[in-house]
């Protein structure tokens, strides 16, 4: 029930004003309001916001603080009307005044996502993409109205409790009635999702091993297969969380709910052998087919269900029945879930509707076997795999995307596909990395597919029962290439981690698309294939095979300064071009002035580290933060979690790191921590014997400098996390060439009169490389040549000023300061 003071009637028409931006808008021919949950919408009692009424005889008026509304009194919204005479909203955007009425087209709606990328090849799939809760037009609309459709052709229902306390689907009031949510956010979109979640519920934060590498193949894998499958992830040290049990777990084909004990005879024994190893598992269904007489425990489930002793057909499969799902439950899956297994992968493929209903068997698979994990098992975050049933499929995560074909295409719409669910807050999509069918062994395109997924939510490797797809990357030539892809997974788990705790309370995805954050750039919108990864990192996929070793693609990097990770150096903004890269480099580029948490490479997410890295990004002042929690259970709800927030400041003379003192607590916290402070500067610009912490010199012995990737390392004393730490880093004011020992006898001179920069060595040098940037940091100009003495590079289009210049030789590295004029 909304706040009674939010809630405005008119005859037949009821408004509820949740916040200044949303109004809910009701109709009944009855005066019968649904007041209950429903599948979209499950709170209404917010704090009222301030808003006015009045009415002149003719027009109800409500005014909030960002939104006009009038209703012609004793009129009835109606979308097919497609006019303002009834009911108009309007609101300011960007210096405009715009409107909204019943049936308006939202032409310029930035979409959410879909069911199912099955059979998806490239794009193909975009035409099924359903409106979600974002537009370019400011405005946008939730339809709970009991017969509007959803994408599967579905409607929503009301949730109510049963007799036993669980949350159940139940008939709207009126079946008639129309229930709108209208949301006149204008371009601030991530208040929109903030406020949405607000009513729609939350996205739960999914267990820590869950954003783990996952192992998955549709193969029948015996006792045996998953043992040397363990055994060989140990032996190549591939870091891995989670190990699948596909179909094959199951006798009698598509359908099964009994243990295949041809293959895995003793299915405690196998369980138990994969969590002593670090692992989770979940088991694959397809429950379409109800049931079968030949089942291990058909005869408890049929008793349970009433049926005659002597009946023996088999127990269809009815989602909808309360009873009958409890019985499946307690016959069959809550035995399995005492023998160890973690969770349950919902691989719905069937018919859409519930027989004679507009229940979607998706939406409610997905919640009933949810919320069945969130009652029973209270000890564990729930959590369940399964396809996107429509608007509020986001309180189940996380997803799976279903059977694609692997193909270059393919990759390249995954990009846009996962980020754009943000705008659902549906952020936990899982895709079958490499590709589900219809591929073979393209040891390229299973590495860019692999680098791309260490940037997404759900990591996971699938394909089916083809003997031409492997996905076990220990059997690939290329092998240290795709281990690195999942090393650097499990590297960036506590900023990811600390993203998803940003997703639980903002609703923002971990992956989100680039508009969000620049929302007037009509590039954000037209760069569709790059996203955010989290707050600071933009990642732009590679998803065409390179040439002679080599991928190019366009990227747009929007306004201010980034740093380049594949090139160790800063890139100015609001620019397109094009860029190369390696197989060894994917792009990834950090905002300037971010701190970011790293992991050392480790066998499992759940570990938690003695030490982590503080990656300080060069160019701006800036922030970061890591967020920690048990990671299991769901005390984290109740406040059992903890944050330390990082801040950098830059100043002409100094670097000041600030670590602070940790904020919160939860139980089995570590209470000491080594960081190990890594930032990127050029030779010759850092004091390494000035260094300090809180005031005192730190030994020379916990600072080094590698000059090849100019990264400079101070390793902080193990010390209380309850304690602040300031680490200053001084300066050189005027940087300037490095000694000859340091440079190797390599020179940097500089022609002004031609606007020539070159680079001589004493002798022929494998490679040479030349940037130069900007006195703040950013790259303006770069050559690089290989097998030769000297370099040449131009800068005669270069504005005047004062640059730096920077030489890389054969790992030895050289700095110059030069004044255009």
């Amino acid at each position: 029930m909304p706040a009674p003071e939010a809630v405005v009637t008119e005859g037949n028409v009821r408004f509820t004003v949740l916040t200044d931006r949303m109004i809910r808008i009701q109709y009944s021919s009855q005066a019968k309001f649904e007041d209950r949950a429903t599948f979209a919408i499950v709170n209404r009692r917010l704090p009222v916001p301030h808003f006015t009424t009045e009415r002149d005889g003719k027009y109800l008026y409500i005014h909030t603080d960002s939104l006009d509304l009038r209703y012609r009194l004793g009129s009835v919204p109606r979308e097919r009307d497609k006019s303002p005479n009834n009911l108009l909203i309007t609101f300011r955007m960007n210096g405009f005044t715009c409107q909204w009425y019943p049936g308006k087209d939202d032409a310029l709606n930035l979409l959410g996502t879909h069911r199912t990328l099955d059979t998806a090849w490239g794009d193909n799939m975009r035409y099924k993409m359903e409106k979600g809760l974002l537009s370019r037009a400011g405005w946008a609309i939730i339809d709970e109205s009991p017969r509007t459709t959803r994408g599967d052709g579905s409607t929503s229902y009301a949730l109510e409790p049963n007799s036993e306390g669980f949350p159940w689907w139940a008939t709207p009031v009126d079946t008639d009635a129309t229930d709108w949510y209208f949301l006149g956010y204008g371009h601030n979109y991530k208040q929109c999702l903030g406020d949405y979640i607000k009513v729609g519920g939350r996205v739960p934060l999914p267990p820590k091993y869950i954003f783990g590498y996952w192992y998955s193949r549709f193969a029948a894998y015996s006792t045996a297969d998953f043992k040397q499958i363990i055994s060989d992830v140990e032996r190549y040290s591939v870091p891995m969380d989670v190990l699948i049990m596909d179909m094959d777990w199951h006798r009698d084909g598509w359908t099964g709910w009994s243990w295949n004990k041809s293959l895995i005879p003793n299915p405690s024994e196998l369980i138990s052998y994969m969590h002593k190893h670090g692992l989770r598992t979940a088991l694959n269904l397809h429950p379409a087919d109800g049931v079968s007489s030949s089942e291990d425990y058909y005869d408890e489930m049929k008793a349970e269900l009433g049926y005659a002793s002597d009946y023996t057909a088999t127990l269809p499969w009815a989602v909808e029945d309360y009873n009958y799902m409890k019985a499946l439950f307690k016959s069959f899956l809550r035995k399995y879930e005492q023998m160890g297994v973690d969770f349950w992968w919902l691989d719905w493929q069937q018919h859409l509707l519930v027989d004679n209903m507009t229940l979607g068997e998706t939406f409610w698979c997905n919640h009933t076997f949810f919320e069945d994990m969130r009652l029973n098992r209270p000890g564990l975050r729930p959590v369940i795999y399964h396809r996107w049933g429509g608007l509020g499929s986001h309180r189940y995560p996380i997803s799976f995307s279903g059977d694609t074909f692997s193909k270059w295409s393919t990759l390249g719409y995954l990009a846009y596909f996962t980020s754009n669910a943000s705008n659902v807050c549906y952020t936990y999509w899982g895709h079958d990395i490499g590709g589900h069918q219809g591929g073979s062994n393209d040891q390229e395109l299973y590495l860019r597919w692999l680098q791309f997924g260490a940037y997404t939510p759900i990591f996971r490797t699938h394909a089916l029962k083809d003997g031409k797809i492997e996905r076990r990357i220990w059997k690939y030539k290329n092998f240290t290439q795709l281990r690195e892809a999942v090393r650097q997974r499990y590297r960036l788990f506590p900023y990811l981690y600390t993203a998803a705790r940003e997703t639980y309370d903002t609703g923002v995805g971990m992956n989100r698309p680039l508009y969000y954050e620049w929302p007037e750039e009509g590039k954000a919108y037209q760069f569709e294939d790059e996203y955010m990864f989290g707050p600071d990192m933009l990642v732009a996929p590679i998803y065409e095979p390179a040439q002679d070793g080599i991928s190019t693609r366009t990227i747009w990097l929007p306004k201010g300064l980034w740093w380049d990770m594949t090139r160790g150096e800063l890139a100015e903004g609001d620019r397109t071009f094009r860029a190369q890269f390696t197989l060894d480099e994917f792009p990834v580029y950090y905002k300037a002035g971010s701190i970011i948490p790293l992991y050392p490479v480790q066998r499992s997410v759940v570990t938690n580290p003695a030490t982590i890295t503080l990656y300080v990004t060069p160019g701006a002042d800036g922030a970061g933060s890591l967020y920690e929690d048990d990671g299991a259970d769901n005390a984290y709800v109740d406040g059992a979690w903890a944050r330390t927030l990082f801040a950098q400041e830059r100043t002409a003379k100094a670097v000041t790191l600030t670590i602070g003192a940790r904020q919160g607590s939860f139980e089995g916290m570590p209470q000491k921590r080594t960081w190990l402070v890594q930032m990127p500067a050029m030779p010759g610009t850092c004091d390494l014997q000035g260094i300090t912490l809180n005031g005192n010199p730190v030994d020379a012995s916990q600072v080094s400098y590698n000059a090849t990737t100019h990264l400079l390392q101070v390793s902080l004393p193990t010390g209380d996390l309850a304690q602040a730490l300031s680490l200053r880093v001084p300066l050189k004011q005027e940087p300037g060439s490095a000694s000859e020992d340091e440079s190797g006898g390599n020179r940097i001179n500089f022609d002004n009169s031609h606007g020539a920069v070159s680079v001589n060595a004493p002798r022929q040098a494998a490679s040479i490389r030349l940037t130069v940037t900007t006195a703040g940091g950013a790259c303006v100009a770069r050559e690089e040549a290989h097998n030769t003495s000297s370099l040449l590079l131009s800068i005669a289009s270069l504005p005047q000023g004062t640059y730096i210049c920077h030489a890389l030789v054969d790992g030895k590295s050289t700095t110059r300061k030069i004044i255009k004029k």
